[in-house]
């Protein structure tokens, strides 16, 4: 190209190529009162931070929760902790102080750590799905396929792999110039609304966008789907009602998080793609579905879950020790 050609490009590719330098992020549209519901994203925050903590604090304190099964609950309960910091600081700064502009880089941030974590949630239970899986349909070898090994392993690759496709998928964005509206109806920088406001060719989006549909939420729920259907006919072979409850409570607080995660993300995508989805609901839908399962998570763990439970009486026990030694001391002092 001559120097003349070449500057004519530059020029061209400038004009057609525009990258905004904020995005401005719309939420609720028309609704009165929402700040109440901000109020109340507050208190799940807090307490999503306070019960997340107790149950890594426990897992980590009591070395009988030093097992596979429990690495898989310790990566979760990370996960929720790690999702609602990446989320419900920023949407309450943005909506109660009334931030809603967002710098073009932070919205990418933004958007690869709350659908990273997102999607980690949703292999994570799949993985405990598995674990369930192993112990009711081959109990007598658990604990050579389910080893610290290979737990640790398969949760390292899940992160790897993720990893690699929120990059990717939120790389691509980087192609599109947006030209026209900047408002993101949304409650964050989430990828679909974000790239249907491009004004050249986001194809490659798009498919980006179904993949990870498939592979965050399709694919797993498969997959939690055909270990539960094994489980049921294992559990059907079983003579004894009282065992066959025994097995099927060990699975009890793990059908109700993945119905509680799987359900209303399901919900609004499909919602989203058959219909005309009122954007006031997708978001109520989408918000509650990031936000709830991670409160609800450790609650679930702490409360359901005979080892966590007894785990946690031993660490009262040992405290309440430790204190009237204490009181001992200082008496005989």
């Amino acid at each position: 190209l001559s120097s003349t050609n070449f500057s004519f490009l530059q020029v061209v590719l400038n004009i057609t190529f525009v990258r905004p330098e904020k995005f401005y992020i719309s939420g609720f549209s028309n609704i009165p009162h929402t700040q109440y519901f901000y109020v109340f994203l507050c208190f799940v925050y807090v307490m999503t931070v306070i019960g997340n903590v107790f149950l890594l604090s426990v897992i980590c304190l009591v070395r009988t929760l030093h097992s596979p099964k429990y690495m898989i609950v310790f990566n979760l309960a990370l996960i929720d902790l790690c999702g609602s910091t990446a989320l419900i600081p920023k949407l309450l700064d943005t909506f109660l102080f009334d931030r809603r502009s967002i710098l073009y880089e932070a919205c990418l941030s933004n958007m690869f750590f709350v659908m990273f974590f997102g999607s980690l949630q949703s292999w994570t239970l799949t993985c405990m799905a598995y674990d369930r899986f192993v112990a009711i349909c081959f109990p007598l070898r658990y604990h050579s396929i389910v080893s610290k090994r290979s737990v640790a392993v398969i949760l390292l690759c899940m992160w790897l792999a993720l990893i690699a496709l929120w990059s990717s998928t939120v790389g691509l964005l980087n192609r599109l110039s947006f030209c026209g509206s900047l408002e993101v109806q949304s409650f964050y920088c989430d990828h679909g609304p974000i790239f249907q406001l491009a004004c050249n060719d986001n194809s490659i989006n798009d498919i980006m966008a179904y993949v990870a549909f498939l592979l965050v939420l399709c694919i797993p729920l498969i997959l939690i789907g055909i270990t539960y259907a094994c489980i049921a006919i294992a559990l059907s072979r079983i003579v004894s009602t009282a065992e066959r409850l025994k097995a099927l409570k060990t699975c009890s607080s793990h059908i109700i998080l993945a119905a509680t995660f799987f359900i209303p993300l399901l919900f609004t995508n499909i919602s989203a793609v058959v219909s005309s989805l009122n954007p006031n609901t997708r978001i109520i839908n989408s918000c509650l579905a990031h936000t709830i399962p991670a409160l609800l998570n450790p609650i679930v763990y702490s409360f359901k879950t005979e080892d966590v439970l007894n785990a946690i009486k031993k660490l009262f026990r040992r405290n309440q020790l430790g204190i009237q030694n204490s009181k001992r001391k200082v008496l005989r002092s």
